[in-house]
């Protein structure tokens, strides 16, 4: 049976009679006014409901926080049934990767804020809420196969999530909330069944960390780091966009450096956010975002919901001064020194001639290695569990008496990156110990590598060390821990050349 409201009865009723009557323009002026009439005394009937009313569950509310012992829970009773001693730290994170707990006979919800939008793209079919809308202690991520999402969630609009029906797992290295084991998204016939508006829309205040802070708890929660910059490399010496470049595939990933303590983390943005092909800016300040994952669960990332979640307030940069020698670097006809450490058979070999020590009091040092004949030195912090990791790699004396127009240059190779730990440092006054040594920093290019895999070799560049006199040390200083900060480094072709 076909209903009509009465405007449009009314309506389609005038246009009835008139394609089945001659009628006068009398009588259309009439019919005319008629219909006016009813659409203005009418106007009540197609008017949608924009309002929201607090939700009628027919469950209790318990918190995200309890949502989380609920998993843990279970994932340890499945590890124990396995056999896994729960202090093995890696095969629990390797038991967490396809493993959700179905909530199918749980009549609970829970309540969140809304901490993610996207309405510029950086978000996509899913809502990340957080348990509080200032102070928030745990999050969790709602797979929805809808978009976009922000003109019913809002950020900072109070949800409430039905349990019954979905699984609860780890997706990304967080935890989430979809349909079945496999964490499907939730069908967009289903929304509104499954996450239910509050009329409450409260002011999200982040919680302001470091990034040494970064940890699990703080996962799927809003953030607010300060006093940090985007690399010098991409901002200074280039104008690198947000995930505009050739290279960017899905996600555009740029190293945020803390001017406060030397740390590093990855801020993410999609190809298809609005502002992906805005250039970074050069300054520094806060970020405010969404603490998340990369893609493959390893490391920590941040998201933001729109530029203007960058709020860099200060044009001066915390760059560490660096060796300038006027002119430009050039390869000298001699070669001074070099070293490919083919000659080597292990690291032992370099004691006596190079230092290599860890000055934090773990056994963590560089280590001879290679790969397809080829021959260098590696460190990683990766299952050292050390914390921190603080190992000088520094070169015999190179003399600087006999040449001019000196240049230096070495390779390395980043794999498993989860930051930046390597540094380059240079130094005329070498004391036999680092940590007595001045020590002056070098612009040298350390490279980024994959967070699952190898990068390639890179050249550090030519570095001008032509205004120095007397003997020269190198001075590699890796600063990691284990597990935040692990990224493995090889070091190859060290080398001085001169005139």
């Amino acid at each position: 049976m076909l209903t009509y409201d009465s405007k449009t009865y009314n309506n389609k009723r005038i246009l009835s009679i008139m394609k089945t009557n001659k009628l006068t323009p009398l009588y259309i002026l009439l019919f005319a006014v008629v219909a006016l009439v009813g659409c203005v005394n009418d106007d009540d009937f197609n008017v949608p409901n924009l309002t929201v009313e607090e939700p009628q569950l027919d469950g209790d509310v318990i918190t995200i926080d309890a949502l989380i012992s609920l998993y843990l829970q279970e994932l340890n009773d499945e590890a124990n049934d396995l056999g896994i001693d729960p202090s093995d730290t890696q095969a629990i994170e390797e038991l967490r990767d396809g493993f959700a707990v179905d909530l199918s006979d749980n009549t609970n919800y829970i309540s969140g804020f809304v901490i993610s939008s996207d309405e510029n793209g950086n978000f996509f079919e899913e809502i990340i809420i957080q348990n509080n809308a200032s102070n928030a202690s745990a999050g969790v991520r709602v797979l929805i196969d809808d978009s976009p999402l922000f003109s019913s969630y809002e950020f900072g609009r109070k949800v409430f999530v039905k349990l019954a029906g979905l699984h609860v797992g780890d997706s990304n290295g967080v935890l989430t909330l979809g349909i079945s084991s496999g964490l499907e998204k939730i069908a967009p016939a289903l929304r509104e069944n499954f996450v239910k508006r509050s009329v409450e829309v409260a002011e999200i205040v982040p919680n302001e960390v470091s990034i040494a802070d970064f940890s699990e708890s703080l996962e799927n929660t809003f953030v607010k780091v300060s006093d940090v910059q985007f690399r010098k490399e991409d901002v200074v010496d280039a104008a690198v966009t947000f995930a505009g470049e050739p290279g960017d595939q899905f996600d555009g990933e740029r190293i945020l450096v803390s001017c406060d303590v030397n740390t590093t983390t990855i801020l993410s943005t999609s190809t298809f956010a609005s502002f992906k092909s805005l250039p970074l800016p050069a300054g520094r300040g806060s970020v405010s975002a969404v603490l998340t994952r990369n893609f493959f669960g390893d490391t920590f990332n941040l998201a933001i919901n729109n530029r203007d979640d960058v709020n860099f307030d200060s044009d001066e940069r915390c760059d560490p001064d660096v060796l300038e020698c006027e002119g430009e670097a050039v390869t000298g006809a001699q070669t001074v020194f070099v070293e490919t450490f083919e000659s080597i058979n292990d690291e032992d070999d370099l004691d006596g001639t190079w230092t290599n020590v860890n000055t934090s009091g773990g056994s963590t040092r560089f280590i001879l290695d290679d790969f397809s004949g080829n021959q260098y030195l590696r460190i990683s912090g990766f299952n050292t569990d050390e914390d921190p990791i603080n190992v000088w790699l520094v070169t015999p004396a190179i003399s600087l008496n006999s040449n001019t127009d000196e240049a230096l240059s070495f390779d390395i190779q980043a794999a498993f990156d989860n930051g930046k730990i390597l540094k380059a440092f240079i130094t005329t006054d070498y004391t036999g110990d680092p940590l007595t040594t001045t020590w002056t920093q070098i612009d040298a290019n350390i490279p980024s590598g994959p967070s699952s895999g190898f990068g390639d070799f890179e050249s550090s560049g030519l570095i001008n060390v032509s205004c120095l006199e007397g003997d020269l040390h190198l001075g590699f200083l890796y600063e990691g821990a284990d597990p935040a900060a692990t990224t493995r480094y090889h070091i190859d072709n060290v080398r001085v050349t001169g005139n």
